[in-house]
């Protein structure tokens, strides 16, 4: 059974085996740093294996932001995406955020648009190669 957990902060070996399963590739530089700025971050265990997670930004103010919501590809198709993305609309409701954003790729946009996510007009600046 998978249970959800609110700021696991795992440790940086096992968010790397994590990433790497769910990513292809390491997590990027100082992640931990990244989560200790966040407004929370959850996570999806297989007992003690993390198997889901997603970060909630925020400008520390209104607005939060889904980044990183990643599942383990041998956990895939099971719902742990959709629940992360749910229970974290909620905390961040609860933590008192009034917009929840997401920026996706576009064969994303099926499984954000059933999460609840409506169509926005948004810029994008790449500021390095």
């Amino acid at each position: 059974m998978i249970a959800y957990v609110a700021n696991p902060f795992p440790e940086a070996a096992v968010l790397d085996d994590f990433w790497r399963r769910a990513w292809g590739g390491p997590p990027p530089r100082n992640y931990g740093h990244v989560l200790s700025l966040s407004l929370a971050h959850l996570g999806a265990k297989d007992g003690e294996r993390l198997v889901g997670f997603v970060n909630i930004a925020w400008d520390g103010g209104l607005h939060a932001f889904i980044l990183d919501t990643a599942v383990d590809v041998a956990y895939r198709r099971q719902g742990i995406a959709s629940e992360l993305v749910r229970l974290a609309a909620k905390l961040a409701r609860d933590r008192g955020a009034k917009w929840l954003h997401v920026d996706f790729e576009p064969h994303l946009e099926g499984f954000y648009r059933a999460c609840g996510f409506g169509p926005t007009a948004a810029g994008l600046m790449q500021l390095s190669p």
